[in-house]
């Protein structure tokens, strides 16, 4: 499946299809798990996600705008140095949108706590998957290789539902 069938432009695909987009699921499907289980609330795991990712995103941009910086030995510019750290970074903010849609549900009790928090996680595997499978199906037409691809993606988020399954009960 392509990026225009997916109707994706080619900006937003390069963003999501990015190991900051990946990482970013991840890492709100941790902070999910561990907010969730201290207090238990869609608003505090709402708290607590965005401004774990916001905080990320800032290091992400500083550790990029200082990699550029050193790599061309004085040679880059700092404006465009950061500007370029932080749309090479962008993937993990825009990765995080729909948990945090969803645990803004929560907040607004039209869901439960719980079935918002829950949800989340499970939104968060299946979208790795879907990055997964999108990614090696740029690369190549095969079936099984873009399979175990959103196997392996999404298993990182099976692997923190499984963690907070654990915690909770």
């Amino acid at each position: 499946m392509t990026d225009e069938q997916l109707h994706i432009s080619p900006r937003v695909a390069r963003i999501l299809m990015s190991e900051e987009a990946v990482y970013g699921l991840i890492l709100v499907s941790g902070m999910i798990v561990v907010s969730g289980t201290l207090v238990g609330t869609s608003g505090n795991a709402l708290a607590t996600v965005a401004i774990t990712v916001f905080v990320f995103y800032l290091a992400h941009v500083y550790a990029g705008t200082l990699g550029r910086l050193a790599a061309t030995d004085g040679g880059a510019a700092l404006g465009t140095s950061i500007r370029e750290a932080a749309r090479h970074s962008l993937g993990m903010i825009m990765a995080s949108v729909a948990p945090l849609v969803i645990l803004l549900l929560g907040t607004t009790d039209l869901i439960d706590d719980k079935l918002a928090i829950w949800t989340a996680l499970v939104v968060n595997a299946v979208l790795l998957g879907v990055l997964g499978w999108i990614a090696v199906a740029r690369w190549t037409p095969k079936f099984w290789p873009r399979l175990l691809s959103a196997l392996i993606t999404a298993g990182f988020g099976v692997v923190l539902i499984a963690l907070k399954a654990l915690i909770h009960h």
